[in-house]
């Protein structure tokens, strides 16, 4: 065979099929690519995953690694279609329209369709090996890469695109969420709640859980020392606002353990008593809970007294309280009966008071009661009835069957609750 002689035609199908296998390569993996989990890769790259830094560092300019894909698929189909058609005038006849069709065909099923989908359905197994011949590539072609990305770019620059913020796309709080909830295989669905429970605290404030200004236990120094004595060894909290006649003049927060070993032997009065108060902490109604989180470890403190715009106390609420809105009850192991408000009947119903907080039922019963605008269970009806209902009346409530029991004072005292199961 001389110089000038053509090239023969298995040389020809050999070349061809080659270019075929480049092609199937540049769009696997540019699907795979722009399919990967950045964040499981971007985990990898800090671990020392060299495959994974350098898939890193090509998709931190996504337009330049498009570029260079680009190039290196449209000249393989080129040079491929270049090639079917001079194989097929050689052979001649209806050849020709015949190898458009064929090729066709080939390009999509095995260079397009089924490399693209192996690569959604594995993107890593194919974009981190081939970022190791992508990165040197994309150093040697770069001048030319860097001419049509500049022509592509200004375009894109007149329709307000720039390509430089592809890097600084971040997930908002509902789409951490979303990917949260999604990982089921591999977080635990406990870590998952306490996980979607840190990224509530945002919408959540201080109102939502707080002790009411009513239930809020304190000592009273305008009470005889004696009662003051029995309230200090029957006392349930470790800290115990103290005020002197009305809440509203709290003088200070009392930390029992300070006075361990004095109660009973004559050591304190009212006079003493005051010397063992901290100054206490008041933070304002509204703040949300991630908010107040800080506060609590900024201020090294752990009860707070809730006021209103007009400094008026409208409850109490403890680093505690907030820690459970993450973890559920510390005592959530503990019998049903061991919630003040809650008591549960032989029929399966629960006995609930009124001024019982809705977001704690529902963390520590596993109800789904609304928490959007009141916050007791006496609010939530009051505002579903827009009246002050009458003993039996019974209403339904996102599926939870709500029997009045006992109302006084212009207030629901008493409510019977059947959930969904138990109706």
């Amino acid at each position: 065979m001389g110089i000038d002689d053509p090239l023969p035609t298995e040389w020809l199908l050999g070349a061809l099929v080659v270019l075929l296998m480049f092609s199937a390569f540049f769009s696997g993996t540019e699907t795979a690519l722009m399919s990967i989990n950045r964040y499981r890769l971007r985990h990898m790259a800090r671990a020392g995953h060299r495959g994974a830094q350098l898939t890193d560092k090509l998709l931190q300019r996504p337009d330049r690694l498009i570029g260079l894909i680009l190039l290196g698929n449209t000249l393989t189909n080129l040079s491929a279609s270049a090639i079917a058609t001079l194989i097929a005038f050689r052979i001649g006849g209806a050849a020709v329209a015949a190898s458009v069709v064929l090729l066709t065909l080939v390009v999509l099923i095995f260079a397009e369709l089924a490399p693209k989908t192996l690569a959604v359905l594995n993107p890593a197994r194919l974009a981190i090996p081939a970022a190791f011949i992508y990165y040197p590539l994309l150093k040697i072609a770069y001048p030319i890469v860097w001419l049509i990305n500049g022509i592509a770019n200004a375009l894109l620059f007149l329709i307000g695109v720039r390509p430089g913020d592809a890097s600084t796309h971040t997930l908002s709080s509902d789409e951490l969420r979303t990917v949260v909830n999604e990982a089921a295989v591999m977080v635990p669905s406990r870590h998952r709640r306490m996980l979607t429970a840190i990224l509530d605290l945002e919408k959540a404030t201080v109102d939502d859980i707080m002790i009411p200004r009513q239930d809020i236990v304190g000592i009273d120094l305008e009470d005889n020392w004696s009662d003051i004595e029995k309230q200090l060894h029957n006392s349930a909290h470790t800290r115990l606002p103290v005020f002197d006649a009305t809440m509203d003049n709290t003088i200070g927060i009392l930390h029992l353990r300070k006075i361990l070993g004095h109660v009973g032997t004559g050591e304190l009065d009212h006079a003493s008593l005051k010397v063992l108060l901290d100054e206490p902490y008041y933070v304002p109604e509204g703040t949300s809970l991630n908010r107040q989180l800080l506060n609590f470890q900024a201020a090294s403190e752990r009860v707070a007294l809730v006021v209103d715009e007009y400094g008026d106390i409208q409850g109490l609420i403890t680093l505690q309280d907030i820690l459970e809105e993450i973890v559920g009850e510390f005592t959530a192991d503990h019998p049903v009966d061991f919630l003040r408000d809650v008591t549960e009947e032989e029929d399966g119903g629960f006995l609930v008071h009124g001024s019982a907080n809705i977001r704690v039922l529902n963390r520590s019963m596993h109800w789904a009661l609304p928490v959007e605008g009141p916050k007791t269970i006496n609010g939530l009806i009051t505002e579903y009835l827009e009246t002050i209902p009458q003993p039996g009346t019974s209403l339904n409530i996102d599926d939870y069957t709500v029997d009045i029991v006992h109302t006084a004072d212009n207030i629901i005292k008493t409510v019977r609750v059947h959930t969904p199961k138990s109706n």
